[in-house]
């Protein structure tokens, strides 16, 4: 009977273990998200899994174009993902889709955007330690253009997105 119990014993402390190691790597370490719409396709896809780097901002700030997951300004409770476009001080203007940082004469590289972004917004002057974000599916997303707290405050930044592991035949790094 004491070889039963032990052995009993020994799997709920590699479960405890186990339990504590992931509850640490998912506090500290990474970010798990799925991806619920449309909006970052067809870097993201709908339904996609994906995971993200707590530490990436640790000793780096946040780039344009980083793809990061964050908590939603008009409700921190939902967790949202998208592409940082306005950095801190800047003035982003959309023209005919097009996207202007600062009344520059060219807009930014949005290559990686599906389609034509149509419409016009802003001017948006980003606060310091914020960021103006903006899905690549820029038709079908629900981002800074339209949050009643328009910019994401750095405290708010979750991780940088970095690896698809869902579904298994879109798994790869995330850029």
């Amino acid at each position: 009977m004491k070889a039963i119990i032990r052995e009993l014993l020994e799997y709920v402390i590699i479960f405890v273990v186990v339990v504590i190691l992931v509850w640490l790597m998912d506090t500290f370490l990474i970010v798990n998200a799925q991806i619920p719409s449309e909006s970052m396709e067809n870097t993201i896809m709908t339904g996609d899994r994906v995971i993200g780097n707590r530490l990436a901002y640790k000793t780096g700030i946040p780039q344009r174009y980083d793809i990061i997951i964050f908590k939603y300004p008009d409700d921190e409770s939902v967790l949202y993902i998208k592409r940082i476009i306005g950095l801190p001080g800047e003035t982003v203007t959309i023209l005919g889709g097009k996207v202007y940082i600062n009344g520059a004469a060219e807009p930014l590289d949005d290559s990686f955007t599906p389609e034509v972004p149509l419409g016009d917004f802003g001017p948006y002057t980003v606060p310091g330690n914020s960021y103006f974000v903006l899905g690549d599916n820029r038709n079908y997303s629900f981002d800074s253009r339209y949050w009643e707290n328009t910019f994401v405050r750095e405290d708010q930044i979750l991780g940088k997105a970095a690896f698809c592991y869902f579904p298994f035949n879109r798994m790869g790094k995330v850029e």
